[in-house]
């Protein structure tokens, strides 16, 4: 990116979520945030810093450990007019409030035939720190992409996570906001001034020939990093950030396909029946029978492990993406490991839960 402007400033993922959420608390005394220990002094890893001193408990509600409860009551305010801001901290609690997302907040407007909207935004942190395990690290997002009426959006850097938050929470539909904890520590010009960003419009992270590569929320990242040793072997990928996964905007990743006639999709979740999945399908029936190699990449088909070993053979990182991207150009090749170390941010920065 180019040098800030005056009116733009280098702000991490957390600080942008923060701004976001102020800034639309100001402008709409409708908009309020609600959930367990919003304002705890730790506010959420920062997210919700500040906003119980400014808008007071009236604004920032913390609540009983109950998802269901209170994501009824979310609907509810939004069905009166508000614009409720829920933030769960994990997805994988989200299954304790499903019936009222899939069944209430998604179907509500087409059952009042338009008369009711519920505009509201569930926030949920995704992904691997301190072995989380088996109920603390799943990506389940491509669960709520298969409902209509929801909308799901994955922001993997400080820019697109201020603007696809304002417009989570100026859009007259439910959202489930999707929040990966290894990018909160990552920053990028921030513009001060309110802004949103498109929901349906992927962006094309670096440009190649020979592969694309779709990185879905923090694996944008690792999918940048397998470019750069790609390219040490003579192969040019081209990176694509979806940002909104529903919508999904196909027609930017098909291009790339066409020109590039490979596709390896790499996801924070499983491979089977994923957002992954979605992707190749929807870009072959795109292809109109060119020859085309594609291919998925996830977490391994087994619980999500606890231990840093078992971690760094579970989820996907920059070397076995590099690999199996180097397999799919080069199939007459023998296998191509790059030789490097796979390190993550939180290992040398983390200190323990919040």
């Amino acid at each position: 990116m180019s040098s800030p402007s005056k009116s733009t400033r280098s702000l991490s993922y957390v600080e942008a979520l923060q701004e976001a959420v102020e800034q639309e608390m100001d402008r709409d005394p409708g908009v309020f945030v609600i959930g367990l220990n919003v304002d705890d002094h730790k506010a959420i890893q920062g997210t919700t810093k500040g906003l119980i001193d400014k808008f007071g408990p009236e604004r920032v509600m913390d609540t009983p450990l109950s998802e269901d409860a209170v994501t009824g009551i979310s609907i509810g305010a939004a069905m009166a007019g508000m614009r409720p801001i829920h933030v769960h901290i994990r997805m994988d609690f989200l299954m304790l409030c499903m019936n009222q997302l899939v069944n209430m907040a998604a179907k509500a407007h087409y059952m009042y035939g338009g008369q009711v909207s519920v505009p509201m935004v569930s926030r949920s942190i995704i992904g691997k720190s301190w072995g989380q395990g088996a109920q603390h690290s799943q990506g389940l997002h491509a669960m709520f992409m298969h409902v209509p009426g929801l909308k799901v959006v994955a922001p993997t850097n400080a820019y697109d996570a201020k603007g696809t938050m304002i417009a989570a929470i100026r859009d007259n539909n439910p959202v489930i906001f999707v929040e990966h904890r290894l990018l909160y520590s990552t920053d990028a010009p921030v513009p001060e001034d309110p802004y949103t960003v498109e929901f349906g419009k992927a962006r094309i992270s670096g440009e190649g020939d020979d592969i694309t590569l779709v990185g879905i929320s923090y694996m944008l990242v690792e999918c940048l990093r397998a470019r750069e040793l790609l390219a040490e072997a003579g192969i040019s990928a081209e990176v694509i950030d979806p940002v909104s996964l529903l919508p999904l905007d196909v027609d930017t990743i098909a291009q790339s396909v066409a020109k590039t006639g490979r596709l390896l999709a790499v996801d924070n979740a499983w491979t089977t029946a994923g957002a992954g999945a979605e992707i190749v399908a929807a870009v072959c029936e795109r292809n109109e029978g060119k020859p085309l190699t594609v291919g998925r990449m996830g977490y391994a088909p087994t619980t999500c492990p606890t231990t840093p070993a078992l971690e760094k053979a579970f989820y996907p990182n920059a070397a076995t993406i590099a690999s199996r991207a180097h397999s799919m150009v080069r199939p007459d090749q023998p296998e191509w490991m790059p030789d490097v170390e796979p390190t993550l941010p939180h290992e040398a920065a983390f200190r323990g839960p919040f």
